[in-house]
């Protein structure tokens, strides 16, 4: 269903949905469209589970456990169904309904208008707010770009591999020449064992969304690291009237 799209309407999408007994959809700029006529299965979706895992049961448990899969290039598959709690008492996911795949895209030039407001004057610590769906780790990726290109020694605590998209010990997506990469750990632990051992002037994260992110962003700032970061929020405003963001802004 999806390769019936056109290069332009593939070129433009954002996700690819499939919900069991609903059609196969697509996320465009201006909206969701059904794709086909035949309706996803509980089979079709545990197909998808076992691709993206290489069908490996062990590896499947852990990552469904986290409510996501890393896909190669920087995209994700997102998962949703009925969540149970295991023999170890950890929720986790029994049975499908439906997942997302979510595109990733390098967009060059997306910071361009904001390269004065940032630059001038030297880089200052920047939080980058939007709802999701966005393009905040799109524009995150970008300002990485610029900041390592301009001569900073940039670290990224890419948790999901979803910034550089590193693969083979290579970056699938461009972050620059100066720029470090620590995937697949936790933001807060990946933070600080790259303060310690790659010693960055500027440290990146996507999505602060912990009391963990907040301390080892905290941390990092009194090692004297500039941070680049992103949160989900309407507005500065609306992050200010959350207690775990209330700090960071007023650091």
């Amino acid at each position: 269903a999806f390769l019936s799209l056109g290069a332009a309407e593939m070129e433009q999408a954002e996700e690819f949905r499939l919900r069991s007994g609903s059609r196969p959809a697509v996320l465009l700029p201006e909206g969701e469209r059904e794709l086909g006529t035949r309706e996803v299965t509980p089979e079709d979706l545990a197909s998808l589970i076992e691709t993206a895992t290489h069908g490996s049961a062990h590896t499947a448990l852990a990552l469904v456990r986290a409510g996501y899969v890393p896909l190669a290039g920087g995209c994700r598959l997102g998962l949703c169904g009925e969540m149970a709690a295991g023999a170890d008492g950890e929720l986790a996911l029994r049975r499908l309904s439906s997942a997302a795949v979510r595109i990733a895209r390098e967009r060059r030039c997306c910071g361009d208008a904001l390269r004065r407001a940032l630059f001038s004057g030297g880089f200052r610590d920047t939080l980058i707010v939007s709802p999701p769906g966005a393009g905040k780790t799109t524009l995150l990726r970008e300002i990485v770009r610029l900041l390592s290109e301009s001569g900073e020694r940039v670290a990224v605590a890419d948790e999901r591999g979803e910034i550089a998209a590193v693969s083979g010990g290579r970056a699938h997506f461009d972050v620059g020449p100066h720029t470090d990469v620590m995937t697949g750990a936790p933001k807060a632990d990946a933070a600080l064992m790259l303060i310690r051992s790659m010693n960055p002037t500027v440290l990146a994260m996507d999505e602060i969304t912990s009391a963990g992110d907040v301390e080892a962003v905290m941390g990092a700032a009194g090692c004297g690291v500039r941070l680049i970061a992103t949160a989900h929020g309407g507005s500065v405003g609306s992050l200010r009237r959350r207690g775990l963001y209330r700090r960071l802004l007023d650091e």
